[in-house]
């Protein structure tokens, strides 16, 4: 079935298009799509990044929709939250606002929550939101100020990429690691699998040796 269906990932993030590389899956098209990702008042942070990722998956469906390719593709959309409690940490745009995600998950721990929509060929949504437990390490001011110079924390959900420097802050972590890496593959590849996307088929593929 997935020889003729083509698989589109609603984001422009390359993380995302590495996980998936990594599994064994080459998107056929990134749609990075533009949403208004301010939480809404009390909204729980579990619940943002559902609303989020379906909004995203719809974004790009009505871009395929409007070419007539929408029936011919599965439709990938993720979004990551990182909260301490309730409290739902920013996207780090400046240096001010990864230090204070820092400054805040310094020594506690924080839940990210990764909503995955999937819209297949015949339009049918499915979705999970994973969450994994991540506890970090008090920082010190050096520590602090020499990440925040190496500019990671650009973009990055609660100002951090644990797949680069910040892993060193990690003391435990309960769940899934690609999750907080932006897609869990474990998940992602079982909402794939369920509605016919042979997720396996380019495993022996030369590329891949």
């Amino acid at each position: 079935m997935s020889a003729t269906y083509r698989l589109v990932l609603a984001s422009g993030s390359p993380r995302r298009v590495e996980l998936l590389q990594q599994a064994g899956i080459e998107p056929d098209r990134l749609i990075p799509t533009d949403i208004d990702e301010t939480p809404l008042r009390a909204e729980h942070p579990r619940s943002l990044a559902k609303r989020l990722s379906h909004g995203k998956a719809e974004r790009a469906f009505a871009r395929l929709k409007k070419d007539n390719e929408a029936e011919t593709s599965f439709i990938l959309g993720a979004d990551t939250v990182v909260s301490v409690g309730r409290r739902i940490l920013p996207k780090a745009e400046t240096r001010e606002d990864a230090a204070n995600c820092l400054r805040l998950l310094s020594g506690r721990a924080h839940r990210v929550y990764t909503g995955v929509c999937l819209i297949t060929p015949s339009g049918k949504v499915r979705q999970k939101v994973v969450e994994t437990r991540v506890r970090f390490k008090r920082l010190s001011s050096e520590e602090l100020n020499l990440y925040l110079e190496a500019g990671e924390w650009r973009g990055k959900a609660g100002g951090y990429a644990i797949q680069g420097l910040a892993g060193c802050f990690v003391v435990r972590l309960a769940g899934s690691y690609t999750n907080v890496v932006g897609l869990p593959l474990y998940e992602t590849l079982g909402l794939l699998t369920a509605d016919g996307y042979k997720v396996h088929q380019n495993w022996l593929s030369p590329d891949r040796v």
